[in-house]
């Protein structure tokens, strides 16, 4: 499942690789990376449980509760967050599935695998790709060169150089056809097709009558894309809703949206009006009602209204989920939870 489409237009993980590398991180275009790697910790706030992954100094990896124990010890040499129950695993070369309790319950045995999305997992056994049920047993026999997981009812696979989508039996539903592809959100997923990006619905016809440079898929009706170097947002009939006049921004979160212009970011609103004026060097989406902006102090997280409900004092810092948020302040990671405690676990 490694993400070929590049559609972020220098929007979103602004700050999230730290102060000195987020004005570089800006304008690269990275969709879809659920994870990543500090040199002293790993971790993913994104399952569906109140697990977090940790990796130690040894690089082993396990999974805390939001007090910072280890509920599974580390023991992994890569994981990913909980996902419908389960997560992928690895310890040696090859990957299986744990549950909660750290066991595995499919058996390490593929080269590649990802978390479950709506029943399925994407795996492969040698270089082609395919999916398996909770059992392990391929339901879906491995035939694609990459492919991505399960998003309402359908995934986008690839087959030789093209792009197309199959159903849950395995059945080629739209013909491989398209340069790079985004899974469906809201309906619509977002297509490359001779240069130029799209939005498509389910039987792959084209649903929004404009093509743009760069774009990124619908969230709370609305699409971010780059017109003439600028960046805006349509709504589902191709309309611009907010005119594209932006350097950076992120996609609509908690009914608002990160954007920059002349080098400051704040947070407008759905009908393009500044409810945060722009003060901020760097700003992340809203997420459980903070948001990570960066100022001369550091970065910090500060509520809808603008008033910064954790200072800015951290080097590093991403979005809160499931309560928590990873910071690094004096060269150590940890988490802190919204009252700004700090929660290192001990390993």
């Amino acid at each position: 499942m490694k993400g070929n489409i590049k559609t972020l237009l220098n929007i979103t993980k602004i700050i999230r690789m730290g102060r000195k590398k987020a004005r570089q991180a800006i304008n690269l275009a990275l969709l879809g990376v659920l994870i990543f790697l500090l040199h002293a910790c790993f971790y993913d706030l994104l399952g569906d449980t109140k697990l977090f992954l940790f990796e130690c100094s040894d690089r082993k990896i396990g999974f805390i509760d939001k007090s910072g124990n280890f509920v599974i010890n580390p023991q992994f040499g890569i994981a990913y967050s909980f996902s419908e129950g389960l997560a992928a695993a690895r310890n040696g070369i090859k990957w299986g599935f744990i549950d909660k309790s750290g066991k595995f319950v499919i058996n390490e045995q593929f080269d590649e695998a990802y978390s479950f999305s709506e029943g399925l997992a994407l795996a492969k056994i040698g270089s082609k790709w395919g999916f398996i049920d909770k059992s392990g047993n391929f339901v879906i026999d491995q035939r694609f060169d990459n492919a991505y997981g399960f998003s309402e009812g359908l995934a986008f696979v690839k087959i030789g150089e093209k792009w197309g989508i199959v159903d849950k039996s395995g059945r080629l539903v739209v013909n491989p056809q398209f340069d790079s592809a985004e899974s469906f959100f809201e309906g619509l997923a977002l297509v490359q097709r001779e240069g130029k990006f799209e939005f498509i619905d389910k039987s792959g016809k084209s649903a929004v009558n404009a093509q743009f440079d760069r774009a990124s898929r619908f969230s709370e009706g609305l699409a971010l894309v780059q017109r003439e170097g600028k960046l805006g947002f349509i709504d589902k009939s191709g309309k611009f809703a907010v005119n594209a006049q932006f350097d950076s921004a992120s996609r609509f979160s908690e009914g608002l949206a990160a954007v920059q212009r002349e080098g400051k970011s704040g947070f407008i609103d759905k009908s393009g009006n500044f409810v945060i004026n722009p003060k901020f060097a760097q700003a992340l989406s809203f997420s459980e009602g903070l948001a990570v902006v960066e100022t001369e102090d550091g970065l910090g997280f500060i509520d809808k209204s603008g008033k910064f409900v954790i200072s800015p004092q951290f080097n590093y810092a991403d979005s809160f989920s499931n309560g928590l948020a990873i910071v690094r302040i004096r060269g150590k990671l940890g988490f802190i939870d919204k009252s700004g405690k700090t929660i290192i676990p001990n390993c």
